[in-house]
This record gives structure tokens, sequence and C-alpha cells, in this order.
């Protein structure tokens, strides 16, 4: 297995050292090589090192202090807008602009966005997804001046890590995979599957910060809340509106 899958962390302090254009084309070059879509790459990289354009992304990005300190940030785009322009020059009249292909443009960007980790992490560098991008998928629309057909999907910061975190735990096989058919949870398999999750000394701390009898009732009071939840789903729907890939 490759070494730096295993050793994965998400990195959220860098060193201010720039990473070498030859560096950073090769990782960029990665992500081209993702599988996509009917060979169509729908989706856009746009690859920020302004500090004054990275300023303007912070506050879209609740001012994670990773985004100004990361030498490179990376908003990953669903792009259906290129292609369409490519159809039209060559008299094909282009029919993308509809949600399906919202779907399709956005699993293109991901896994460019997968690539694009992997490769960075092969190089030494550390990264950080930011899931703050569809909460503001407007907003960096406007910073970064996307047209209609393109909307942000994902963003990672990289840069060399200041700190290695430790490793984070995940899930046992048995809580993900699924073997020919979906196999549905019983609470005694729930129980097991989030048992070593809840023993952990990480979640002792965050139980008792929280004030909160439980893992669970920190995802839903504090960390994704109902709220929440309803309106940056009703920003993201209007941004996949105003942005055109419902006009169909």
């Amino acid at each position: 297995m490759i070494p730096e899958i295993q050793q994965h962390r998400t990195v959220r302090r860098y060193k201010p050292d720039p990473i070498p254009e030859e560096t950073l084309n090769r990782i960029l070059t990665a992500g081209t090589r993702a599988s996509n879509t009917g060979n169509m790459q729908l989706y856009s990289l746009i690859v920020t090192t302004d500090p004054a354009v990275k300023s303007e992304l912070a506050p879209l990005h609740f001012n994670q202090p990773m985004v100004i300190q990361a030498p490179v940030v990376i908003t990953f785009c669903a792009d259906i807008h290129r292609f369409s322009l490519w159809c039209r020059l060559r008299e094909a009249e282009p029919c993308y602009d509809n949600f399906v292909w919202f779907v399709n443009a956005a699993i293109d960007s991901l896994l460019a966005s997968e690539n694009i980790a992997l490769a960075a992490e092969h190089e030494g560098l550390g990264i950080c997804y930011l899931g703050t991008t569809t909460y503001n998928a407007l907003e960096i629309a406007e910073v970064l001046h996307l047209p209609k057909g393109v909307l942000p999907v994902t963003t990672l910061t990289i840069g060399y890590p200041e700190t290695l975190p430790p490793l984070t735990d995940r899930l046992p096989l048995e809580g993900v995979v699924h073997r020919d058919r979906y196999q549905d949870y019983t609470p005694e398999a729930i129980d097991r599957i989030w048992a070593e999750r809840e023993a952990s000394e990480e979640t002792r701390d965050l139980l008792e910060t929280n004030q909160l009898p439980n893992l669970a009732r920190i995802f839903t009071e504090r960390r994704y809340t109902a709220p929440d939840n309803v309106l940056f789903s009703r920003k993201y729907f209007e941004a996949l509106k105003k942005q055109g890939f419902f006009n169909q």
C-alpha cells in the first residue's frame, strides 16, 4: 500500500517556506491524471498564492488561520463552462447546465483533489481540506471571478508542515464496507463500530470541554447544527442556480 495514504494527517499549521514551482507543477499534473467523466475533465483548479487574494478568501473560510498561513490554496471547482465553450466553437450544442452534470463535474473535481492531496504528501507537504467551501460558495466564486457554469466544491491548503499532528482514528472496515449488498446496522453493530472512538482520550476531552454526555451530541449540537445545515444547504442550492446548473 502507498505509505502516504497510511500516514495522512490534516495539517493546519505551515512553515512560511514557498513551494517551488516545479514541485507545485508536479502536484498539479498529478491532479490532471485523475479519473474523470468521459475524459471531459469537468473541473478547474484555482491556485491562489497572492496574499491579497488569500486575505479576501479567509473570511469566507471563517478566518481559519491556515488560509493565510499556507503558501498555496487551491479551490477545486465543478466546471461545465469550458467544455460548453468548446462545444459551441465546434458547432455542437451543449446540454450540461443541469444538476446531473453538476454531480459529474463535482466528482471530477473531487477525484482531482485527492490525487493532488496524495501527490503533495508524497512531496513532503501537508494538506487540509476546507469544508467551508460549500458554505460560502457564491461569495468565493465572486472573489475568484468564476463565470456561470463554474462553482467551488472544495479547497485544499498546502504547505510544509510546521508540526505533524498525530494520526486521527478511522472507523473499522466493518463500519463502512458492505459485501454484495447493503447490510443495515443493528444497535449492537453501531455500538461496536464507534466503541474505540467514543472511548478515546480526545473524545473524553471534547465531552469535558463541551459539557455534553456523548460524542453524537457534540456533532448535532456544536459542530453541525440543524439551523446551520438548513442555512448552508439553501445557500449552496441558490449558488447552483445562480451559476447555471439548474437551467434544464
